[in-house]
Parts: C-alpha cells; sequence; structure tokens
C-alpha cells in the first residue's frame, strides 16, 4: 500500500510547526529568563582605596516580578555581591490595566525592603513614576523602606581615605521649574573637591552633555535594550517608538565619559521582548 504524502495545506503547516515552535520558546525565554551581565571598566583617576568597588544597576521593572516576590531577581542581585545597588527609574508603570499603580506600589515594597538587606540602595526617578500620578505614595514607601531617593541630589560614598560622589538626576518629566542636569552637575563640582563622579540618570540620551561636563560614569536605562535585538542593531524600536536606535544597551563612551546602560526587567503596554533578556548588571570599578 502506498504512503500518500502530505498536500501542499500539510506541507504548509510542517513548515509553519517548524518555524513557530523555536520562536515560541525564543520568545518566551526572552521575556522570562534573567540574565545578569557584568563589566569591568577601568580608570586612571579611580580612588584607589574603592578598587574593585561592585555596582548592581537595576532599571524599568515597571511593577512586574521575578519569581514569587521577586524571589529570582532578589536572588540575582545577593549573588552580585554589590557594595551598592543603583535603580534608575520606572520602577512603577503608569498604565498596566491589569496591574494597577497602587499594587505594583506594594509588589515593590517587597522587592526594595529585600534589596536593603543585601547593600545600600540608590534611586532615582523615571518618567513612569512622574506620569502614574502616585510618584509621592512612591517616593514616600521608598523613604520609609531606607532608600536612599536622589532627586537632583548627591551624596559622598567614603572608603578609608578615598571618596567618590554619587548624584541622581531627576527625570525630566516631573516639575518644570527643576534644576537641569547641567545647571546640578556644575553645582557639584563647585560646591566639592571631586576625584571621582558617577551619575545616575533614568534617561540614556545624554552622553554627549555628560561628556562636555567631565562626568566619569552614567548609568541608565529606558530604552529597555530596543525591545527586539538582531545582529548588527542597537535594537529596533526606541523609547519614542523610533526606529533603530541607539545607547539601548551595554556600553558607550565618549571622550572621558563611559554611559552604561541597562536592558531593564519589565515591559510597557504589552510590547515584548525577543533575543532582549530582562537583564541585571553588574559594574565593577577598578584602578588602571
Amino acid at each position: 500500500m502506498r504512503r500518500r504524502r502530505p498536500g501542499c495545506f500539510g506541507t504548509f503547516l510542517i513548515i509553519l510547526l517548524i518555524i513557530a515552535v523555536p520562536f515560541t520558546i525564543l520568545l518566551v525565554d526572552s521575556n522570562m529568563r534573567l540574565v545578569t551581565t557584568e563589566y569591568v571598566l577601568k580608570y586612571k583617576n579611580f580612588p584607589p582605596a574603592f578598587d574593585g568597588y561592585r555596582i548592581v544597576l537595576l532599571a524599568d521593572t515597571h511593577g512586574v516580578e521575578h519569581g514569587q516576590d521577586n524571589e529570582k531577581l532578589v536572588e540575582a542581585i545577593r549573588e552580585a555581591n554589590p557594595d551598592i545597588i543603583a535603580f534608575t527609574g520606572d520602577m512603577i508603570d503608569r498604565f498596566q490595566p491589569a496591574n494597577p499603580v497602587d499594587k505594583q506600589i506594594e509588589i515593590s515594597k517587597t522587592f526594595v525592603r529585600q534589596l536593603v538587606d543585601i547593600a545600600p540602595v540608590y534611586y532615582v526617578t523615571g518618567n513612569h513614576e512622574w506620569d502614574s500620578g502616585e510618584i509621592w505614595t512612591l517616593l514616600d514607601m521608598l523613604d520609609e523602606s531606607g532608600v536612599y531617593v536622589l532627586r537632583n541630589r548627591y551624596m559622598r560614598l567614603e572608603r578609608d581615605n578615598d571618596s567618590i560622589i554619587l548624584a541622581g538626576v531627576d527625570d525630566p518629566g516631573g516639575p518644570a521649574d527643576m534644576m537641569k542636569p547641567a545647571e546640578f552637575i556644575k553645582n557639584i563640582q563647585q560646591s566639592e573637591d571631586v576625584d571621582f563622579l558617577i551619575v545616575l540618570s533614568h534617561r540614556n540620551n545624554n552622553l554627549s552633555l555628560y561628556s562636555r561636563l567631565g562626568v566619569d560614569l552614567v548609568l541608565s536605562g529606558h530604552a529597555h535594550g530596543g525591545m527586539v535585538r538582531l545582529p548588527f542593531t542597537d535594537g529596533l524600536i526606541g523609547p519614542q517608538y523610533e526606529l533603530l536606535p541607539t545607547y539601548t544597551s551595554g556600553i558607550y563612551t565618549e571622550n572621558n565619559t563611559t554611559m552604561v546602560v541597562s536592558r531593564g526587567l519589565g515591559n510597557h503596554l504589552g510590547w515584548t521582548r525577543f533575543l532582549n533578556n530582562p537583564q541585571v548588571i553588574v559594574v565593577e570599578l577598578r584602578k588602571s
């Protein structure tokens, strides 16, 4: 008896399955599996007492959880053994119909109260915090939880006889009369002896400005890695829904300024990631 060969429609279904199954696996993996990326940055002017200083950079959780009470994310951060944790905005999302902002704030509270037991946590606002209408509720919660909120504020971190300045730029989505980044940085430089300056800034589009101001290191997020990452691109979709954005993930340098951009940990409005896993960044700073 002859075996019947599949017709054109059957062949089409087989081809569709061959394509769809691995694509679906990659899509699920791209949105669910956390990755940790570690960078070692070396500076001639880095204070020697801080040699080996480790910073965990987090951004753009948008109220999501990785595991029950963010257990997967907390464990990844604990394993990184950070000296400090820097959170560069969009901890909550202004519009998640199935996950209202008040619930997101409760999720964030559980999360950050675990983080402060690992290392000091420093936070700057993102655009979604301001757009949510619940910015002050969130900031009060962070302050009560022991998080250092840097709204155009800075702190001197000391170790032995050395120090570095850690500054936080408030997101421009805030009050219209807020201090501009250039004015804020210049005020620091005029008021302090600055051996090494780290700036936390949610937005990823000010590398040239910070380079002109002589900032050593900028830590940012905002771009979500361009959402879909394909070879030879820096992502396909930018924060303003522009195509082929830049400064979306990894290390960028201009003159003596380095900017590290996180791909973030959550999504907004149902956007999905592809080949762009949620990311924890570890930056280790060394004296060269």
